[in-house]
């Protein structure tokens, strides 16, 4: 079934897109989320409206993230935890855990724009990308430290 995508969508296309997907995934997820409408020539020309205001409000969103890269890249994230005698941790240091430090300090960011390979498992300086936008991703510097 060919859809328009309404929002940006992961490893799927942008807004105004047009895609072939199964007709299930449309049926059943897309459309009744709002994420997607079917292809119908009324549809395409109401979305190709609809393009000029989407583009205003993704460069607004592109400025906002641009600059919540630079106040980002300049944190450095401290965590104290209980290790072994190997410097490896007894828990970890997960995504959760850099939300809710950068929460603390006054920034949002959602637990999904950060993306660690693996919770952080060892004493050490890590890097911790932030992916706030397709085209801007913030490094955050995580010093682990025994307590």
């Amino acid at each position: 079934m060919k859809v328009i995508i309404r929002e940006r969508i992961e490893n799927l296309g942008m807004f105004g897109d047009v895609v072939r997907v199964a007709d299930g995934y449309a049926r059943n997820f897309l459309i009744p989320k709002g994420l997607a409408v079917e292809a119908t020539d009324g549809n395409v020309k109401q979305v190709n409206a609809e393009k000029e205001a989407f583009a205003v409000k993704e460069a607004t969103r592109l400025a906002k993230a641009e600059k919540l890269a630079e106040g980002l890249s300049a944190v450095t994230l401290s965590f104290a935890r209980k290790s072994g005698e190997d410097d490896r941790l007894f828990g970890s240091v997960t995504s959760h855990d850099v939300e809710e430090a950068l929460k603390a300090k006054g920034f949002k960011v959602d637990r999904k724009e950060i993306h660690l390979h693996e919770p952080i498992k060892n004493i050490g300086i890590h890097t911790v990308s932030v992916k706030l936008h397709p085209g801007v991703t913030a490094n955050i510097t995580v010093d682990v430290v025994k307590e």
